[in-house]
Formats: structure tokens, sequence, C-alpha cells
């Protein structure tokens, strides 16, 4: 994991500087190399340079080393000294395509994960995308034939984004502040999309396109099937050279992660404890479930407590982290940026989370209102289509803010495209007992039953969605949204619409977390790049994104 800056020139030989630079800055290199210093804290272990002056190309890698630990420093460059790579994340599969490229080639051994990138595309060119397992965001450049070839993986669990300067150059960086004072026209780069070709001529494709996006599935919930993909998935993001634990914040989808990853590490050593966080206020509603779950798999626990002033102080580094005015991504990143400093003293470099798995199957209590299995699927397809807005932004960047990387297993996209392809009828929760008088279901129901046996407490298998912000304790986002909207005066609010005509905030919360999105990275094409997150008003849901606000509850197991 690392963060990357690739800038692509449309000038060679004397690279042309914009000249709000004056005499500052004389060369490409100096300039790239500062613009990447804002992301600095994402690879604490090494910062490597590479100037092709003569092409106008410059990559930049802040590394964070956790596999290939002694040859793995980027940019990397190829054999032949044509090609240029740098790659931000984890090639789960490297090791199998390493095999394939080794019967080709005769002998191929990887520098790490990420430079299959190179060595694949040395073979076959820019049709790779769908041979790679993993999560990743990279740049590559070939000289002989001017190529550039960019591309994120499918969920966007790995942050990328792209500017252009005034002069016409290309940027490519991990994090959107490094764009800040450099390039006025800025964009997320899309998940699952490629960009390829010449400066001048650059086509962008989109490579992952599953039927589950737009074609309602009809194939039944199979909980065998779908236990063995997951755990198959978290054997996968195993992989690590460093030391590793597991967040639980007691809620189903970390527990299972945790309890997985722990039968899986106790194949080689029966005695293995798994190293598990949780993070709240005091006397937080998941630290009773998470002690229970760490109890249960024996992990080496350690509870995170924080003060709400604590949280409080940090809104202002934590919109600059996140880079986000999202009313629930605030409010959910400043517990994980508390979190990953506490976990980052002791010494753990990667950590397992839960994160996707309410979005796959339909875990947030909002989706009770799902009129019918049609509307329930697309909103399930909307929620993981925009997951690098929401969830995959928060976890990646609150966790890389103290250089920490952050696996995702249920996000893995084999997992993915399994369980999307599960017919509607069989995830929809139904709040009402059934005529039948059958048992009403919970959220998330066949996750659930596929790790009721021997997983998990049924106390914590069966417990009812608590949202990351309200399980570390109620307290913190009454509070939270009391001190923003303090902040915010009546006539500055009622004039919203006239200062920030771009997702207009609805509540003085926002407003405040949106004025300070503002400062930081100030323009309209930095705006766009936030995507709000509440629920389906249209379904009756409240607008406040806090599972609190929603009527079910508390109440999604009893018969109304």
């Amino acid at each position: 994991m690392c963060g990357i800056l690739a800038v692509f020139s449309k000038s060679t030989g004397e690279i042309r500087i914009s000249k709000k630079y004056g005499k500052r800055l004389k060369t490409l290199r100096e300039l790239a190399y500062r613009q990447s210093s804002c992301q600095r804290h994402r690879g604490p272990d090494h910062t490597g340079v590479t100037d092709w002056s003569d092409h106008g190309v410059v990559f930049v890698q802040e590394r964070l080393r956790i596999l290939g630990v002694e040859f793995g420093d980027q940019p990397f460059v190829s054999e032949n000294g044509n090609v240029l790579l740098v790659c931000n994340g984890e090639i789960y599969n490297y090791l199998e395509l390493s095999e394939v490229l080794a019967k080709r080639r005769g002998k191929y051994v990887p520098r790490s994960d990420s430079d299959i990138v190179l060595g694949l595309y040395e073979e076959f060119g820019t049709d790779i995308l769908h041979m790679m397992t993993g999560m990743f965001g990279f740049a590559l450049y070939d000289r002989t034939t001017r190529q550039i070839f960019v591309a994120r993986d499918p969920i966007g669990i790995i942050p990328l984004y792209r500017g252009y300067d005034d002069e016409g150059n290309l940027w490519v960086c991990s994090e959107m502040k490094c764009l800040v004072d450099v390039c006025d026209k800025v964009e997320v780069f899309p998940p699952g999309t490629s960009l390829h070709g010449t400066i001048d001529n650059l086509k962008e494709e989109r490579f992952y396109q599953p039927k589950w996006i737009t074609e309602i599935p009809s194939t039944p919930a199979d909980i065998t099937s779908l236990r063995e993909h997951l755990v198959a998935a978290v054997r996968s993001h195993l992989q690590c050279d460093v030391k590793l634990g597991a967040l639980l914040s007691g809620g189903v989808d970390s527990s299972i992660i945790a309890s997985v990853a722990t039968k899986i590490m106790r194949e080689r050593d029966p005695n293995y404890r798994l190293k598990t966080f949780s993070v709240g206020l005091e006397n937080a509603p998941d630290f009773k479930y998470s002690r229970m779950v760490a109890d249960y798999i024996n992990s080496d626990h350690e509870e995170i407590v924080f003060k709400v002033e604590d949280g409080l102080d940090c809104i202002r580094d934590i919109i600059f982290h996140c880079e986000t005015y999202d009313v629930t991504t605030v409010r959910c990143s400043i517990p994980m940026v508390l979190m990953a400093r506490a976990i980052k003293s002791g010494g753990i470099k990667m950590i397992l989370s839960g994160e996707g798995a309410d979005e796959i199957f339909g875990g947030y209590l909002y989706f009770f209102n799902a009129p019918n299995h049609s509307e329930f699927h697309f909103e399930l397809v909307k929620r993981v289509l925009a997951l690098h807005y929401s969830d995959c932004l928060r976890a990646n960047k609150a966790a890389m803010s103290w250089g920490i990387e952050l696996r995702v297993p249920f996000l893995d996209t084999n997992f993915v495209n399994h369980a999307m392809d599960i017919a509607p009828q069989d995830k929809i929760p139904i709040a009402k007992r059934p005529l039948n008088g059958c048992t009403p279901r919970i959220e998330k129901q066949i996750l659930r039953a596929a790790f009721s046996d021997n997983f998990l407490p049924d106390e914590v298998i069966w417990r009812q969605k608590e949202q990351f912000s309200d399980g570390v304790g109620y307290n913190w986002i009454d509070t939270i949204r009391q001190f923003a909207s303090d902040r915010v005066s009546d006539a500055d609010f009622a004039n919203a619409a006239v200062t920030y005509p771009i997702n207009t905030p609805s509540t003085k919360e926002a407003y405040y977390y949106r004025s300070i999105f503002e400062e930081i990275f100030p323009g309209d094409g930095y705006a766009r790049t936030v995507m709000r997150w509440i629920p389906r008003a249209d379904w009756g849901c409240p607008e406040d994104p806090s599972g609190r606000a929603q009527k079910v509850h508390s109440s999604t197991t009893q018969e109304e």
C-alpha cells in the first residue's frame, strides 16, 4: 500500500511549468515531489521518484512496506528500461500470475505483488485487468510506444484521482490534495475503469461490467457456497510480511472476518491469537459485543476509548485526510482515525475490516423500507457502485492517515460477484411477520446463517445492524451534530444555496463540514468529487444517515 503520483506532460525535453510558480520551481520533478508530499503519510517508509524528462513523465511513490519489503520500493522500471510503473494496492493472486509469467519466460521472480502489473503488461499489453484479483490504482508508461496506462480496481477500494493543469498536463494521484494549487479540473477516477493511449489520444474503457449491474439475478442462496467464497477471500487477504490485526466492532461483519481469519491462521499455529481492536466512547454499545467476540475467538483484544472532545478537535483534520464533506463519512471517520493512530503506535501495519457487507447484502436498516425485490436489488447495485465515495474512501484514507493498510475481504471481486448474483428475494429483510407464520427475517440473514455454526456467539451473529458512528456511542452523533450546528449562523444557512450551489447542504451540520472542505479544497471541481450518503427519501426514510433514525432500529426481530 502506498500513495502514488504520476505526471504526463504534453511537452517533452524542456518541461513547461505553469507561470504561477515563477522562479520557485525549475523542473516538473521538483513540482511533482512537492505535490506528492501532501500524501506522504500514506507511505512513511520510503519516497521514490523517477524522472523521464525527455518524455515529460515523472512518477512518485510514497511507500508503506507490506509485501516484498526488501525489494518492492517503487517506481518500478522494467529490465529493458522501457516501462515505468507506480502501483498502490495489493494484487492478491500475484503468486499464481507469477507462475504464468515464469512458464512464458522460463524464469520470473516478482519484486513485490505490484510488480506483477509490469510483468503482465510486457507479456499481454493492456488486456490484463481481468487477470488480476485485488485492490489497486496504478499508472504505467511505455517509452517505446509513448503509451499511458492507468487503471483502478473494480470497486474502488483504492482511491485514485486525475486532474489537468493549465498547461494540459495529466496528473494522476492517490489523494486529491496533491492537485490543489496545480489543477483546476479535478475528477474522481472511476472504479473498474482504465485509461490508455498517448497523451493526445487517451481512451477510457470500463473493464468491470458484471451482469448484476443491469439485471436482476435469480440464483438461489447457497449458504455453504457463500461461506466458502468468503473464507477464500479472507485467506487471500492474509498475505503479509508485517504484523497484522483486525478491526472488531462487535457487529456481525467485522466479527465474521476476525473469526475466519483466526481459524485460518490457526491452521499453521494452533496457539495463534489475532490482534483485534475496537473503538468507542466509554461504555459504548459496541464494546459489550466486541468483548464477547474476542473472548469467543480468544483474540488479543484492545479497546481504544476516546472522549467526545478528542473527536471534535480533529474535525478539520478528518476533512483534510478523507477529502469529503459527506455527513455520515465525517461522523464515522473521526473514531476510525483515532483508532488508527493507536493501532500504529503498537507496530501494526495491516488490518482487516468488514466494510462492504451492508452494501452487498442490504444491511442498512433503511432497506426494510424497500417496496419490492427489484428496487431492493438496484439499491444494492447503487450502493456497491458508490462505495468509493463512502465506506471505501473512509476506510482507506482514515487508516492511511497513519500509514496503516486496511484490507476488506467482503469486497474481494470474486466474492462480490458471487454475493451480488444471489436472488434479491433471498436477501431482502422483512419487518413484519409473514402470513405463513415463518420467523421474521433480519437484515443480512443469509450471511448470518452461513456463519452461525461455531464461528460466533448467537448473541452476536443475530445482533441487529448498528452503524459504526452509532455503535461507538450514541452521544457521539448527538454531540457532533450540535457542535457543528452551533458554528453556523441562521443567516449563513439561509443563504446555503447561493454559497454552495453544488450539493447544497440541507442541515447546519452539513454546512459546517462543507465550509471547512471549501477552505482546503477551493473550487467547484473539488466539490463535485463528493457524493452524499443519505437513505431513500422516496421510500419514506428520514434523511439523517444514522441507523437510529430508522423506525426499525432495535425492533426488527419483533412482530409488529
